[in-house]
């Protein structure tokens, strides 16, 4: 008994003293949160502005609580605004105590859009102001995307032991069919579109032809749109760049990149040191002055902020699957229908600009966006932002807009429509041991069960239901642009384009990001003065601390744990909850 007693109360103890600390950890995260909200941004004299983009790089960043709070153990994927980042570098093209910008690069955690965006920014940093662009990579490798960004940057230095992963684009597709034929499931498709290849990896084991022609298209479009981008910048011709990229840069490290003139100079980084030293006029071996993005998005420059203007620009942000709240970041049809309805309704807002990053989603969704959208055109200027991608529903709810400014490396189109329907039933009989039985009042009361095939009257019923939505869809599409549906349906299909792809055939109206699209509504307009007002309105760190529930934190582990690799996870697990009709991308893009 004695012994019993001894362990109760040292399980006691041990309860209270956890309680303890984490109630002590809790308060001590409150005050760093307080601290942060309350501190002003300060930039010291002689400061090097940096980029370290081996952070994700998201359109805007929400306000974490715990970004820079380190807990032992627990690694967190850091995030940074485009717009914190296009910001800072507008404002330090300006500011006398930023020397420079250091580009701090190994692989970016971007689209190919959103690089294309910070690279015409830097040229836009370079052409007002002569402060130098700094590029570094001591880190393994210099991606290409890392690599096409680079070479805007006064200096591209390397680490001795680094190469540049110079080797052409590719795409890779995980197919589905024979693992599900293992497990009893069959997936059944009903779809409009031979291009529609979103339902191919529950269907076959390798790429359709008309898929690999589509890819090949398109990925032909960013190598070589990146190609030339490099050549103007590196003096290296086209050719000649091919030939570096069959040749495979990859395992050339240090000096054998400088002899191909993809890099300047080999250095380590206290050579590095030395170098930004001297751009700064920082003596001897002192600390040198730096500040990165998210934080002097925030800082104070004279002279900079514009006069207070009645004349108000809604710039409203949509980025994730639409109507799919699997994990992340996702499009609420509802929420943000009436974040566009608001701006509408709003007599000081003179214009909208919907910034778009979706891959598609849901149908009844993406209709409930476009009806919004298309309110909001018939009132005031609308234009649209394009991402990294826009496509299928992405698309769907942007083409009653006004004017559609994208990247050249932007994908979108895929146009079309599938519905999917798993069977089960092979899986809970042979499987598992499960049978189902029925009882219905009428012949179809059980219309599409998931635990047995379909009937023909189903299909027929779903592919007309697909049939129609696809009507419509391409009707929405030839009235916003201007089109024919015969026209439409030629270069729908389900096909994927680029956006340099998109802009011949009438998808898009002109090349640019979110700040030119943004001066696009405002010429429209004929603003000279304005101000942007960016929606919907993000939470203070406060919410964002006590909105932490039990999912996020689970999400938030899985990616701790998986890394870079966590998108093969939500991949498996948002086709897993796929099942109705959806306007969506065939798959998801990561260009590396």
């Amino acid at each position: 008994m004695k012994e019993f007693f001894k362990y109760v109360f040292a399980t006691i103890v041990g309860v209270v003293a956890i309680s303890i600390v984490g109630l002590f950890l809790f308060f001590m995260i409150i005050g760093v949160v307080i601290s942060s909200t309350e501190k002003e941004v300060s930039v010291k004299n002689n400061s090097m502005l940096v980029l370290d983009l081996d952070r994700q790089i998201v359109d805007r960043a929400a306000k974490d609580p715990f970004e820079n709070i380190d807990i032992p153990g627990f690694n967190k994927t850091k995030q940074v605004g485009l717009d914190d980042i296009t910001k800072s570098l507008k404002k330090a093209a300006y500011d006398d105590r930023i020397k420079g910008v250091y580009l701090k690069l190994s692989v970016i955690a971007g689209g190919m859009a959103t690089v294309e965006e910070i690279r015409n920014a830097l040229i836009a940093f370079k052409d007002s102001c002569d402060k130098p662009i700094y590029a570094y990579a001591g880190n393994y490798t210099l991606g290409q995307k890392a690599y096409y960004l680079a070479t805007v940057a006064d200096k591209i230095v390397i680490h001795p032991e680094v190469s540049v992963d110079f080797r052409g684009l590719r795409g890779e597709m995980m197919f589905f069919k024979n693992a599900l034929k293992k497990i009893g499931v069959e997936m059944q498709i009903v779809r409009h579109g031979k291009f529609k290849a979103a339902v191919e990896p529950f269907l076959l084991d390798k790429m359709s032809k008309e898929n690999r022609e589509q890819q090949l298209t398109y990925m032909g479009s960013l190598w070589n749109h990146m190609l030339k981008g490099i050549s103007g910048k590196r003096g290296i011709t086209v050719a000649k760049l091919n030939e570096l990229a069959d040749e495979v840069q990859t395992f050339n490290k240090g000096k054998r990149a400088v002899e191909t003139g993809l890099v300047d100079e080999v250095k380590y980084k206290d050579e590095v040191l030395d170098d930004l030293r001297e751009i700064t006029g920082t003596k001897g071996t002192k600390g040198i002055p730096v500040i990165n993005a998210s934080k002097y998005a925030d800082a104070p420059v004279k002279g900079f902020k514009k006069k207070y203007s009645r004349n108000k620009i809604a710039v409203i942000y949509a980025s994730g699957n639409i109507g799919m709240s699997v994990s992340g970041d996702y499009i609420d049809g509802d929420k943000l229908s009436k974040e566009i309805r608001k701006a509408r309704q709003d007599s000081s807002y003179k214009a909208i600009v919907l910034r778009i990053n979706s891959p598609g989603g849901t149908v009844f969704d993406s209709e409930t966006i476009w009806r919004e959208v298309k309110l909001a055109a018939d009132e005031k200027t609308v234009v649209v932002s394009f991402g990294n991608v826009a496509a299928s529903g992405g698309y769907y709810l942007s083409c009653a807009a006004d004017k559609i400014v994208a990247s050249p490396n932007t994908i979108t189109g895929s146009i079309g429509i599938f519905g999917q329907i798993p069977n089960i039933g092979k899986l809970l009989n042979d499987k598992l041991g499960i049978t189902t039985d029925v009882v219905k009042t009428n012949k179809n009361s059980d219309l599409l069960a998931l635990t047995r095939p379909m009937t023909d009257y189903e299909r027929q019923m779903m592919q007309k239901n697909i049939e129609e939505g696809y009507d419509t869809f391409i009707s929405h599409v030839a009235e916003g642009r201007g089109m024919t549906k015969e026209e439409v349906d030629k270069i729908g299909q389900g096909r994927v384009w680029s956006g340099e792809n998109a802009k011949e055939i009438g998808l898009i109206d002109e090349f640019g990001g979110l700040e030119d699209a943004i001066k696009l509504a405002a010429k429209m307009e004929n603003l000279d003065n304005y101000r942007t007002v960016s929606l919907p309105k993000q939470s203070d760190p406060f919410e964002e601390l006590f909105k932490m529930t039990t999912d996020n934190v689970r999400v938030w582990f899985i990616k701790s744990e998986l890394g870079d690799k966590y998108r093969y996870y939500n991949y498996l697990k948002k086709a897993s909850e796929m099942n109705g009709i959806f306007a969506r991308m065939p798959y998801n893009i990561s260009v590396n």
